[in-house]
C-alpha cells in the first residue's frame, strides 16, 4: 500500500484538500477499493499513519458493520476513502459520497477487482455521471498477478497511454519462499498436517482450505491435537474475523486456518509457514497464498498438498512457477504435468539436473524432441521394411543422445 499511499498523500499535500465536516455530501479526492474487509482496513491503518498531523482525513467503510456507522464516519470529513465495493456503491447510492472531485482511483488486487467477482461493481463505479472520465483522473491498479485477459479489461479504466510496470515476473512467486509440493491423497491430509505442525513447533503458520466449514473443522481438529488454532472465512461475523486475525498476529493462536479471504494483500509479521491443505482452483490464487510468507526480504516456507485426482489441472502451472523461482521441481510433478496434457518428455535418470538447467538447455531438448517427432511420423508412413528398420534405429539413437546430453 505504501507504493500508492505515499505519492498520493504527497500530491494532496502539495495541491491542497477541501474536506469539511459541515458538508452533507463528502467529495473525497482519492478512492481506494480492495476486495476484502481485512485488506481495506489494513490500507486505511497505513494511510492514517502517513497523514498523521496533517489536514488530510482518511475513512474506511466495509460490509459487516452498520451502514449508519459508515455514514457517520464519512460525515466527519473525508479526503481518502478506503472501501470494499458493496459498501462503497451503497453509500454512493445514498448520496453521502460525491465523485466529482475524485483525482485518484486505486484498485488494489486489481485482477480480482476486474475479473473475479467485482467487475460489474467497478464498471458501475466508473459509469456514474459524476465520476471524472479516465483522462481527467489518475487510475492506479496493483496486483501480484495480472493475466493477459485482465490487462485487456483494465483498458476500460485507464488512459490510452497508461504505463505498465513489472517488478520481477508477472504472476511469479517470490524466490524468498521455499516451495514444497507433496503428494498427499485426500484421506491422509489431516495426519500430514498434524505431522508438519508438530515438527515446526509454535512458528506462525497459515493453513489454507477450500471451504468455509472446513476451516472451522480443521481449526477445531488441531485444537484437539493440542495445536492452538483459529479460523477466518467469509461466513464468520466481522467481529469474529477481527478477533481471529488479532489472536493470530499476537501469537495467542500460532495457526490460522483460512479460506482465500485471507489470501490477498494481508501483511502479517513473522508468518514463517504457509500450508495449502487444499490447493486453490487457479495458479494466481496459489501465488497470492504463498505470498503471505517471505515478505519484506524475509524468507519463508510454503508446503502444498497435491492430490492427483483433484489438482491435476494445476500441475503444469506449478512446474512453471517452481522453475521461474529457481526451485526444485519434483520428478512426479513433472510427470503428472506432461501426462495430464497428454504429452511425453524423454528424460534421463538425473531429472533434478534437468529441472535446474531447464532454462539454459530447453532449446536443446526441443530440438531433440522435434527430431523424434519427425522420425516417428515418418515411421507411420508406407515405407519399406528396410527403411522402417533404419528409422527405428535413428529414433533410438536420438533418444539415447538426448538422454546422454541431459
Amino acid at each position: 500500500s505504501e507504493s500508492f499511499l505515499l505519492p498520493i498523500v504527497a500530491h494532496m499535500m502539495r495541491n491542497g484538500v477541501t474536506a469539511s465536516s459541515f458538508k452533507e455530501q463528502q467529495e473525497p479526492e482519492c478512492i481506494i477499493v480492495a476486495p476484502t474487509r481485512e485488506l481495506i482496513n489494513q490500507i486505511f491503518l497505513e494511510a492514517r499513519k502517513f497523514v498523521y498531523g496533517t489536514c488530510i482525513k482518511p475513512v474506511v467503510i466495509y460490509g459487516g458493520t452498520q451502514t449508519g456507522h459508515s455514514i457517520r464516519q464519512i460525515m466527519q470529513g473525508c479526503n481518502i476513502l478506503c472501501a470494499t465495493p458493496g459498501r462503497l456503491l451503497d453509500i454512493i447510492g445514498k448520496e453521502k459520497i460525491g465523485l466529482c472531485n475524485v483525482k485518484y482511483l486505486v484498485l488494489d488486487e486489481a485482477d480480482r477487482m476486474l475479473d473475479m467477482g467485482f467487475g460489474l461493481d467497478m464498471k458501475q463505479l466508473i459509469s456514474y455521471p459524476s465520476m471524472p472520465p479516465k483522462d481527467k483522473r489518475q487510475t492506479l491498479m496493483f496486483s501480484a498477478t495480472f493475466p493477459d485477459e485482465v490487462q485487456r479489461l483494465a483498458g476500460e479504466f485507464l488512459k490510452t497511454d497508461y504505463l505498465f510496470i513489472v517488478v520481477g515476473h508477472v504472476g511469479g512467486a517470490c524466490s524468498d519462499v521455499q516451495q514444497n509440493i507433496l503428494q498427499v491423497p485426500q484421506y491422509s491430509k489431516r495426519d500430514k498436517l498434524v505431522e508438519i505442525l508438530q515438527s515446526i513447533g509454535h512458528e506462525r503458520t497459515m493453513v489454507f482450505v477450500d471451504k468455509k466449514k472446513k476451516a472451522d473443522y480443521i481449526a477445531a481438529f488441531l485444537c484437539q491435537e493440542k495445536i492452538p488454532a483459529t479460523s477466518i472465512h467469509g461466513d464468520r461475523e466481522q467481529r469474529e474475523r477481527e478477533v481471529a486475525l488479532q489472536d493470530f498476529r499476537s501469537g495467542k493462536f500460532p495457526v490460522l486456518v483460512a479460506t482465500s479471504v485471507a489470501a490477498r494483500g494481508l501483511d502479517i509479521e513473522n508468518v514463517q509457514h504457509v500450508i495449502n491443505f487444499d490447493l486453490p482452483p487457479t495458479i494466481e490464487d496459489y501465488v497470492h497464498r504463498i505470498g503471505r510468507t517471505g515478505r519484506c526480504g524475509n524468507t519463508g516456507k510454503a508446503v502444498s498438498f497435491f492430490d492427483n485426482n483433484l489438482d491435476g489441472h494445476l500441475a503444469r502451472s506449478l512446474v512453471k512457477v517452481l522453475s521461474d523461482a529457481q526451485q526444485e521441481v519434483p520428478v512426479w510433478l513433472e510427470e503428472t504435468a506432461f501426462g495430464f496434457q497428454g504429452e511425453r518428455v524423454f528424460r534421463s535418470a538425473n531429472t533434478q539436473k534437468v529441472s535446474l538447467e531447464a532454462n539454459s538447455k530447453s532449446w536443446h531438448l526441443e530440438l531433440f524432441l522435434s527430431i523424434e517427432v519427425c522420425l516417428a511420423v515418418y515411421l507411420q508412413s508406407t515405407a519399406t521394411e528396410t527403411v522402417l528398420s533404419v528409422t527405428v534405429s535413428l529414433i533410438l539413437a536420438v533418444h539415447l543422445q538426448s538422454a546422454q546430453y541431459f
